[in-house]
């Protein structure tokens, strides 16, 4: 159990992380988030390492939040909500094994906790596939580039922030705007 005042931390890869970044900072109870690369081999890679698919790392983000104005659970609402799970190594036009499907957890207790929620959203039926993201410990974590932090924010005329990004941050708003941020 958490005291009060306390934060946890969880790691997800769902696609591009400009996307996922930019719907994290509008959730109520997310301290911060920061995209990054896991869970591959390569040691402090680079975007260019990663987008060329030899290094196994995922485009992640990882969100410290407040287990007191926002569970887990609620963190997966988001997560489901903004990308689709069913596909592998693909998120829309963006494909590669960094934009895979995966929630790497931070301790043993989360995992549980993952693997429970996967089980009631599978039960629920809610996609035509079979649900393919993985989950595994968090491994070989690294920052993201200076450049890739708060992307969205700083280039919201970008062709892919408006076309890509600024649609998921969109549904956020309208399908569960009890967690947005006020």
């Amino acid at each position: 159990m958490n005291a009060v005042g306390s934060s946890d931390a969880i790691t997800l890869g769902g696609g591009c992380f400009w996307c996922t970044e930019a719907v994290y900072l509008q959730v109520r109870g997310v301290l911060s988030v920061e995209s990054g690369y896991s869970n591959g081999q390569a040691q402090q890679p680079t975007y260019e390492a990663v987008c060329s698919g030899s290094t196994g790392c995922a485009e992640v983000v990882q969100l410290k939040f407040d287990p007191a104005r926002i569970s887990l659970s609620e963190i997966l609402d988001v997560f489901f909500l903004i990308h689709d799970p069913t596909t592998l190594n693909r998120q829309g036009h963006d494909v590669g094994s960094q934009y895979r499907s995966g929630i790497y957890c931070h301790s043993p207790q989360q995992a549980q906790e993952v693997s429970e929620y996967l089980q009631r959203l599978e039960r629920q039926a809610l996609y035509a596939d079979p649900i393919v993201t993985e989950v595994l410990p968090l491994a070989n974590y690294w920052p993201a580039e200076a450049y890739h932090q708060n992307y969205y924010a700083r280039n919201p005329y970008q062709g892919y922030c408006m076309h890509v990004v600024g649609p998921k941050v969109d549904k956020l708003r309208r399908t569960l705007a009890r967690l947005t941020a006020s």
